[in-house]
């Protein structure tokens, strides 16, 4: 394990006025045009749209796949001490998902705020931070010091989000876990649907024990 300092959050964002809307080129900026330019339109659309301040954006869906091995189990309900960061509970099947974005103005980044129902129980929430920093330019944090440096690809259909590394971040000092601590590699996907829809999906693979948890949801376009 590795200690570094804390680089500087970055400061150059592009943004510019369209309309009534601000365009946000920080997700263009981290694939490079002809990455960004594969993608479907709407998938840009909703990746360009810089919020303003105090404002947010939800997406109402369900949940269509849940699937988790006894590993992935143990995991995601270990990872409750920590702010439940993974999905646990297969009864969020066919129940209802909301996904909540708002612009985090003082770490030009973005709060996301997930929910998801369960059958008999109350919904999970999941909080996390997107921050444009890093070594791979952008960072989702959990909380407790928790976080994950993510590379973003492009598909004729799809942004992926992919783990690149986990770190624990504390008093100005950063460790990077090392892989055999790390709890597998994490691919979260944004797939165009069409018809204003949208899928998000999650997987997490384990080099020890295989697919560990597995999601599905289905979104629909939203209005702030």
């Amino acid at each position: 394990m590795r200690l570094t300092q804390i680089a500087r959050p970055r400061t150059t964002t592009p943004v510019a006025q369209v309309g009534n809307d601000v365009f946000d080129g920080r997700f263009r900026e981290l694939l490079g045009m002809d990455a960004w330019h594969m993608l479907p339109a709407p998938i840009r659309t909703r990746f360009s749209k810089r919020l303003q301040q105090g404002r947010s954006i939800a997406y109402q869906g369900v949940v269509t796949r849940m699937q988790m091995s006894w590993p992935g189990f143990c995991l995601a309900h270990a990872a409750r001490l920590v702010g439940a960061p993974l999905p646990y509970d297969i009864r969020s099947v066919d129940q209802p998902a909301v996904v909540v974005v708002t612009e985090d103005v003082a770490t030009n980044g973005q709060f996301w705020i997930r929910q998801y129902g369960r059958r008999g129980a109350f919904p999970q929430t999941v909080h996390s931070s997107k921050r444009f920093q890093g070594p791979t330019g952008l960072e989702e944090y959990i909380g407790f010091g928790i976080g994950m440096a993510l590379i973003v690809e492009a598909t004729p259909t799809a942004l992926l989000f992919k783990s690149d590394h986990y770190f624990l971040q504390l008093f100005g000092l950063r460790a990077r876990l090392p892989r055999w601590l790390s709890p597998g590699a994490l691919v979260i996907g944004h797939h165009e649907m069409g018809n204003d829809r949208f899928t998000f999906t999650l997987s997490l693979r384990s080099r020890w024990f295989g697919n560990l948890i597995t999601q599905d949801a289905v979104f629909k376009d939203a209005k702030e």
